[in-house]
């Protein structure tokens, strides 16, 4: 966290020489969770306050900065009341004979990937779980990231010095496992998270189709977990990083009526869950269909399947290991933007059923609502992540947007 801090301070440095713009998001939550609680210290009902502005200055001709932090508050959970760095990068671009060329050097979030509700491909930045369990809110990850484009299509390539441990409810918070997650990690490599990963993705566009091929070597972001304490009531597991290498492709062909999307990836230097080394592939399939002016009016309607499969099956330590995601999202077009969306997803291989809903809508020019709510309708005990899935909740986010 020290390269993190230092990085922010040559955000905040750099700042001061420019004009700066700001803007962002200040959110008040609350959830509220009908299960009673599974653990001890648990809460039936939590409220919080989240604050993420975004500083954005020109420092000179084709050079600029972006700071965006973020801090959390949370009633119930203590790991989940943090303050963490979002972005906090310089940018600088030019051209370069017929191509254009741009590099970003700091803290920074990237997204791979066609897929609605997981992304196999997407291995650059590490995941923030204590935030929310399904809209996969990222860590600011070091990098030198330099991006060169022309006719021929876009090519990125990443140095990534530093690796950042994936984040888990503490003692306190809903949606945990059995055991509680170690904040201390292993690493497979002797540099631990100071080693030095690299990525690279190619993307284009050809006719109706748009695909990506992508390379990953590295520390995985994805932990296996070992038996830490055993003692009770304070059993623990301990993130275990290891070094892999994954390979991966996604696409998306639009066509009039549908859209088509397919991730793949291929990873190698992997534990399953027996402990052996298994190289294994992973793909999911989508399909999107769109009705426009639903029954005359001025609603739009999207539909949306998609299946996820591990090819490891069992021995996978994804939870995606066999599901399948249907779900409906429906634009009012109205002057306020509302829009609903509903989903179940079901785990093929366990007995587990989940209905997601969310309603978004804009109260004024600053204000919006949001309302979600996530109902566990079947959980399986032989599921591994049966405790983290059990719970249900209903939430609802005021946000102030300036």
């Amino acid at each position: 966290m020290r390269l993190v801090g230092a990085i922010a301070s040559l955000a905040v440095m750099a700042a001061a020489d420019a004009e700066v713009d700001i803007a962002g998001e200040t959110s008040l939550q609350a959830r509220w969770y009908p299960q009673s609680p599974a653990f001890p210290g648990q809460r039936s009902s939590t409220a919080g306050l989240v604050v993420e502005p975004t500083l954005y200055g020109e420092i000179g001709q084709g050079t600029s900065f972006t700071l965006t932090p973020l801090y959390r508050y949370d009633s119930a959970d203590s790991r989940r009341t943090h303050a963490d760095v979002r972005e906090a990068y310089l940018l600088t671009y030019g051209d370069w004979g017929e191509n254009s060329w741009e590099l970003r050097l700091g803290l920074d979030r990237v997204f791979w990937g066609v897929a609605e509700l997981h992304n196999l491909v997407d291995i650059v930045n590490q995941l923030d779980l204590i935030e929310h369990p399904r809209d996969r809110p990222k860590l600011g990850q070091p990098m030198a990231h330099l991006t060169i484009s022309g006719d021929w299509g876009i090519a990125e390539s990443f140095v990534l010095p530093y690796h950042r441990k994936r984040s888990f409810p503490g003692r306190s918070g809903r949606l945990r496992a059995r055991h509680l997650i170690d904040e201390d990690a292993i690493y497979e490599s002797g540099a631990e998270e100071r080693h030095v990963d690299l990525a690279f993705r190619y993307s284009n566009t050809v006719g109706l189709l748009d695909f990506g091929l992508s390379a990953f070597v590295g520390t995985s972001r994805e932990p296996l977990f070992l038996a830490g304490s055993q003692s009770e009531p304070a059993k623990t597991l301990i993130p275990y990083y290891e070094q892999i290498r994954q390979i991966g492709a996604d696409a998306q062909l639009t066509t009039g009526l549908f859209l088509y999307k397919m991730e793949a990836i291929r990873r190698s230097g992997t534990r399953n869950l027996l402990g052996q080394e298994e190289d294994y592939g992973a793909v999911v399939f989508g399909v999107e269909r769109g009705v426009d002016a639903l029954f005359g009016s001025r609603a739009d309607l999207t539909l949306l399947a998609e299946w996820h499969y591990d090819g490891r099956k069992r021995r996978a330590t994804s939870v995606w290991q066999n599901d399948l995601f249907i779900a409906g999202f429906l634009a009012f077009n109205d002057v306020p933007g509302t829009e609903l969306a509903a989903g179940i997803l079901a785990d093929l291989r366990h007995d587990y059923r989940a209905l997601n809903l969310e309603l978004k809508r804009r109260l004024s020019d600053s204000w919006s609502v949001r309302l979600e709510a996530i109902a566990t309708l079947r959980a399986d005990p032989r599921d591994l992540t049966y405790d983290g899935r059990r719970d249900s909740f209903l939430g609802v986010d005021f946000t102030f947007s300036f």
